[in-house]
């Protein structure tokens, strides 16, 4: 895989990111070290995935150097005090064996608590301090954006957002890209619930007409938006499967008729950042 986003900073990522949620222990090392080997070069992680060490262990074990490897994770609610949060992200390092992250983000902005500009404080300062090199937000709308950046002068250079043919995130997607930040989309594939969306018709009848998996023309879409999605899976087959989306090129009407799947009320739990807290 070639293709790739530069971020506001300059930090160049591929527009593919494998996403680590729920791949623990030992089959999540071996999980992980397979996507290194298929050619994965983005790892998310966080906090509260509880297996910032799974990574670090992948790490050490692929073949692939870990200078070619961007690492992502993410500070949890609780850690919100500066203080909690630089300790946070120094544990975090311990935890996975490196000496930095590539990129680290706010993983809830938590209104009600308030604390999120703290946190994201806490975030320029370890960038500071060579402890990050790129920082990010997670969930973050756009007032809460709007109000990093007027108190503290420093916007996010990603924000990672539930994102699927079922939530398209349209004005999100909009608002970040008028202000040069990179949206990326977590179940990027949706979930399996009874609300599959790899079987919705549409995307089935796309699947048909490319040749491709259902999953490929969703992550194809999603590049196309000029989003960066993070899939997961411990399938070898799958995981090069999800990578192999840049040759070929869904069209203008194809790409209108995914959109159209979108609903205002389409994500998978009642997870809206302006009042959800997760700790």
């Amino acid at each position: 895989m070639t293709e790739t986003y530069t971020l506001s900073d300059g930090l160049v990522v591929p527009k593919v990111g494998f996403g680590t949620y729920k791949l623990n222990g030992a089959q999540g090392v071996n999980a992980i070290t397979s996507a290194l080997d298929v050619g994965y070069r983005l790892l998310d992680t966080a906090v509260n995935y509880e297996n910032e060490g799974t990574v670090g262990q992948a790490i050490a074990r692929s073949s692939v150097p870990r200078e070619k490897i961007l690492v992502s994770s993410k500070l949890p609610g609780r850690r919100q005090h500066y203080d909690d949060a630089i300790a946070t992200i120094e544990e975090s390092l311990y935890r996975s064996g490196l000496d930095y992250f590539d990129l680290y983000l706010i993983h809830w902005p938590n209104p009600k608590t308030d604390l999120y500009v703290e946190a994201w404080q806490a975030l320029i300062a370890a960038q500071k301090f060579g402890l990050i090199r790129s920082i990010g937000v997670s969930n973050f709308l756009p007032a809460h954006l709007e109000r990093l950046e007027k108190e503290t002068g420093v916007m996010p250079v990603i924000n990672q957002v539930e994102l699927h043919p079922y939530f398209n995130q349209a004005d999100q997607r909009k608002f970040d890209t008028e202000h040069h930040i990179l949206t990326q989309a977590w179940s990027p594939l949706g979930r399996s619930t009874s609300n599959n969306v790899l079987k919705h018709p549409e995307i089935v009848a796309l699947a048909e007409k490319y040749h491709r998996s259902a999953g490929q023309i969703i992550l194809r879409w999603q590049t196309q938006l000029g989003v960066l999605p993070i899939p997961k899976s411990t399938h070898v087959a799958r995981q090069r499967q999800n990578l192999n989306i840049f040759d070929f090129e869904l069209s203008t009407e194809d790409m209108a008729t995914i959109n159209a799947i979108s609903k205002p009320d389409g994500r998978i739990r009642d997870q809206d950042p302006a009042y959800y807290e997760e700790f």
